[in-house]
C-alpha cells in the first residue's frame, strides 16, 4: 500500500499559524495533523504501508521536510518528497507524485482528518470515502445506484442529489490506470470553469469506463480550516484517541490541578495552574498561574497569569494577560 498526501497550499485560512508553518505541521493533540491523517488511514487499511508520498510547495524549506520523512519513518514507511511548482488542480497536485502511483494506492488530502470504524477492503477497484452531511450542496456528493456503486460525481449541487459528501481521501486498486487517467487529462488540457485539472474528472472518465467506485462512511470529518475549528478537532481528538500516552513523562506539574483529556508534551512545564478540559500543550512550553480550557498551545511558549478557553497559540509565542479568546501566531510576545 502506498499513500500520497498532496500538501502544497499554506492554508491561509488558519493564518497567523501558516505564516510560518504549513498547515498540514499544525499539531493536533500534541501531533502535527499530517502525522494523524496517515496514522488513521493505516489504521483503516490494516496493511503494511510501503511509501508516503508528500506533494509540497518547494518554499516549505528543508527542515519541514525533514519531518514529513521522520513521520513516514515512524509508520515504518519509506518517505518521499514531490514539489507542485504551479498550483493547477488537485490532478495536478496528485500527478506530481507518479512514481508512486502503481498497485494500491491512497490520495488523501492534508487538511482531512477523520475517525472511522471501518476497515478498508482492498479488493474494490475503488473507494471514496464520505460522510452524511446536511447542507450537501457546500460539497461534492456521490450518488449511488442500487447496488451501492457510484453512478454519478456531482460538484455543490443545486438540487438534492444525495447527502454523502466527498472528504478528500480515496483508495485505488490500480494506480498505474489513476495514472493514466490523469495524464490523459493534462495531456489533453481538460480543465474545469476556474482553469484547473481536478480529480473528480478523472474519477468521472474511470466510473464511465467501467471502473466500479464504492464509499465508505466515515463516523467523523474534522476540519482545520480555521482557528475555531482546529481547537474543536483537537477537542475530539483529546476525547477518542486510545493507546497513547497523553501526559510525557518528562512533563513537570507543580501544585496545578490537571482536567481531563490533556496532552501535555516533553519537558513542557505547568505550575500553579488549572488545564483543561480539551487542552493540548507542546514540548517545553511553560503554563504558570493560568487557566487554561479547550486551548491548543504549540510547542515552546509561555502563557502566565492568563486566564484563556477556545484559543490557538502558536510556537515560540509569550502571552501574559488576563481572559482572552486568543488566536496568536509563532513568536508573538503579548503582555497584559
Amino acid at each position: 500500500m502506498k499513500i500520497i498526501i498532496p500538501m502544497a497550499g499554506r492554508g491561509t485560512r488558519l493564518r497567523p499559524h501558516t505564516l510560518t508553518v504549513p498547515k498540514p505541521l499544525i499539531q493536533v493533540a500534541g501531533k502535527p495533523m499530517v502525522h494523524r491523517i496517515v496514522e488513521d488511514i493505516v489504521k483503516v487499511c490494516d496493511t503494511k504501508v510501503d511509501e508516503i508520498a508528500y506533494i509540497i510547495g518547494t518554499d516549505f524549506g528543508s527542515e519541514i521536510e525533514k519531518q514529513l520523512l521522520e513521520i513516514a519513518e515512524k509508520l515504518g514507511a519509506k518517505g518521499i518528497i514531490q514539489y507542485q511548482h504551479e498550483k493547477l488542480g488537485t490532478a495536478h497536485a496528485i500527478l506530481c507524485a507518479k512514481e508512486t502511483l502503481k498497485g494500491n494506492v491512497v490520495v488523501a488530502f492534508a487538511d482531512t482528518l477523520f475517525k472511522a470504524d471501518f476497515k478498508l477492503n482492498p479488493q474494490s477497484e475503488g473507494i471514496i470515502w464520505v460522510q452524511n452531511v446536511e447542507n450537501p450542496s457546500a460539497f461534492g456528493v456521490v450518488k449511488l445506484n442500487q447496488k451501492g456503486e457510484i453512478e454519478a460525481f456531482v460538484e455543490k449541487p443545486k438540487e438534492f442529489v444525495s447527502n454523502l459528501a466527498i472528504i478528500g481521501i480515496y483508495y485505488f486498486k490500480d494506480g498505474e490506470y489513476l495514472r493514466q487517467e490523469l495524464q490523459y487529462l493534462l495531456d489533453n488540457d481538460i480543465k474545469d470553469k476556474v482553469g484547473e485539472f481536478q480529480l473528480t474528472a478523472a474519477l468521472e472518465n474511470m466510473r464511465a469506463k467501467g471502473i466500479k467506485f464504492v464509499t465508505n462512511t466515515v463516523t467523523e470529518w474534522l476540519d482545520c480550516g480555521n482557528k475555531d475549528a482546529t481547537v474543536y478537532t483537537n477537542q475530539r481528538y483529546l476525547s477518542f484517541i486510545q493507546n497513547e500516552k497523553l501526559i510525557s513523562d518528562s512533563a513537570k506539574i507543580l501544585n496545578s490541578v490537571i482536567i481531563p483529556p490533556v496532552f501535555i508534551g516533553e519537558n513542557a512545564q505547568v505550575i500553579d495552574s488549572v488545564i483543561g478540559p480539551f487542552v493540548s500543550i507542546g514540548n517545553s512550553s511553560v503554563v504558570e498561574n493560568s487557566i487554561v480550557k479547550n486551548t491548543i498551545i504549540q510547542e515552546n511558549s509561555q502563557i502566565k497569569e492568563s486566564n484563556i478557553k477556545d484559543s490557538m497559540i502558536g510556537n515560540y509565542a509569550n502571552y501574559n494577560g488576563h481572559l482572552q479568546n486568543l488566536n496568536i501566531g509563532d513568536y508573538s510576545q503579548i503582555q497584559g
